[in-house]
C-alpha cells in the first residue's frame, strides 16, 4: 500500500472509531486553500492532535474544532438543537 493509501486507512478508521472528524478554524472561518485547478479544498484531520499540529503550524490565531461540535453549535443558533449544517468557507486572503 502506497504511504498516502495507508494514511487515508488511518484516517478513515480513526474517524469512524471515534465518530469526530477535526478541522482548523478561527472566528472567520476555516481556510480552503486553493488547489493548483483553481478549486478550494478543505482539509479535515481524525484526530484533535493533528488538527491541533495543523493550526499551530499555520497560526493566525487558528484551533482546533470538531465536526460534532461545530453541528451542535449551529443547531443550537438556528433553534433546533443538534444536527447537520452547512457551512460557508470565507476567501483565504
Amino acid at each position: 500500500m502506497s504511504q498516502s493509501g495507508s494514511q487515508a486507512a488511518a484516517f478513515f478508521r480513526e474517524a469512524c472509531r471515534s465518530g469526530t472528524v477535526w478541522f482548523v478554524r478561527d472566528e472567520e472561518g476555516s481556510p480552503a486553500p486553493l488547489s493548483a485547478d483553481g478549486t478550494r479544498s478543505l482539509p479535515y484531520w481524525s484526530t484533535k492532535a493533528r488538527a491541533q499540529r495543523a493550526a499551530k503550524i499555520w497560526g493566525h490565531g487558528l484551533y482546533a474544532d470538531s465536526m460534532a461540535h461545530w453541528a451542535t453549535a449551529q443547531g443550537a443558533q438556528r433553534g433546533r438543537g443538534t444536527g447537520a449544517a452547512s457551512a460557508t468557507v470565507p476567501p483565504s486572503a
